[in-house]
């Protein structure tokens, strides 16, 4: 029988936490996009911006947020990961805008599998057979999820391009799960660090995008139009950009102290959730299909967390997964950190 310890309690809270963030940003993402489907991009730079903000005014409240020094030798070596994240939140965002709340997870039902073969490319180590097995019924669940159905009304009907924007999405969230772990040392293995990196660099690397898609323009001009009422896009904004800085915390958070595919995993059973969600708040039709989906997925997510029950307790000096296999895991906090806050919790 699996024994708690305080690591136990640690991991099940920063999953627990990066759900509830992911749940809110994909629900009120959602309704804004609904009402500027033509805004996308611009979105997506003022979520970023606000999180950058949100960043500076904790490190104004509390010494604990150590926000890094600019420099152009960690600003190239974080490049990689940063590009990997706005591209993949560029076609997050365009696949939500259209496909359902409850399909939205369906339509990115390729993350699982992808995570898995990134990691094992870059670890240059196969994973064992019964989390292939988990990864497979997972996947399976999402793919009958995707099954045609004559009950399904023509408007709830995914379009391809929104499923190809869904399975870009996945590669690129599988990439950068993986891109973080080698990207934090480059951060004095700060996932605060890291967050103001990341979402600086990508709000950089947007801007330009922003600009040649003429969502710049548009924007002022529905800005200067007395009809346009903006109050949804307004406070969708300063809410999901809130949710987005504690996602992107609970993200780093939840990668750092597991490995890629047990975060992976655990956004695979906040997907049920999502689905359910979306029934109730978007009235989004149920299926037959994406009712079995639901169970598949749910069965799979438990088998892979029997698997987790089954490893032995890592010793206190270092903790494993799994997948890793022996690789050397990143230490919750920094060096910095851990002397001004004493012991981990």
């Amino acid at each position: 029988m699996p024994v708690l310890n305080a690591n136990t309690f640690l991991v099940a809270g920063v999953v627990a936490f990066y759900m509830s963030a992911a749940l809110v940003m994909v629900f009120v993402n959602k309704a804004v996009l609904n009402n500027s489907p033509d805004l996308p991009l611009v979105f997506l730079l003022v979520q970023l911006l606000i999180a950058v903000l949100l960043l500076h005014i904790s490190a104004l409240v509390s010494k604990r947020v150590d926000l890094p020094k600019v420099n152009a030798e960690t600003a190239i070596k974080l490049v990689p990961v940063v590009l990997v994240n706005i591209v993949g939140l560029v076609f997050n965002t365009l696949c939500l805008r259209g496909v359902e709340a409850s399909f939205f997870q369906i339509a990115r039902g390729l993350v699982l599998p992808l995570t898995i073969l990134v990691s094992s490319i870059h670890t240059r180590t196969s994973p064992p057979q019964k989390v292939l097995l988990a990864a497979a019924s997972v996947t399976l669940g999402f793919f009958i999820g995707v099954a045609p159905s004559t009950s399904l009304p023509a408007t709830s009907t995914p379009s391809l391009l929104s499923l190809f924007y869904g399975v870009l999405s996945s590669l690129f969230i599988a990439l950068h799960a993986v891109l973080i772990k080698s990207s934090l040392p480059h951060c004095n293995n700060s996932t605060i660090q890291l967050a103001w990196w990341t979402n600086i660099g990508s709000a950089i690397f947007l801007l330009p995008a922003v600009m040649l898609q003429g969502e710049a323009s548009l924007f002022y001009i529905k800005v200067n139009n007395p009809s346009w009422n903006g109050t949804v896009f307004i406070w969708g904004s300063m809410i999901t950009g809130f949710f987005g800085f504690l996602l992107c915390i609970a993200g780093l958070l939840s990668i750092k102290v597991t490995s890629p595919i047990t975060h992976m995993f655990s956004s695979a059973a906040r997907s049920v959730l999502q689905t359910l969600l979306g029934v109730w708040i978007f009235n989004d039709v149920l299926t037959v299909y994406r009712g079995s989906s639901i169970l598949v997925i749910l069965g799979g997510t438990m088998f892979y967390t029997w698997i987790k029950s089954q490893v032995p307790l890592p010793s206190p000096h270092r903790a494993e997964d799994v997948e890793s296999n022996g690789t050397e895991s990143v230490p919750l906090r920094s060096s910095t950190e851990t002397k001004e806050l004493g012991e981990k919790h």
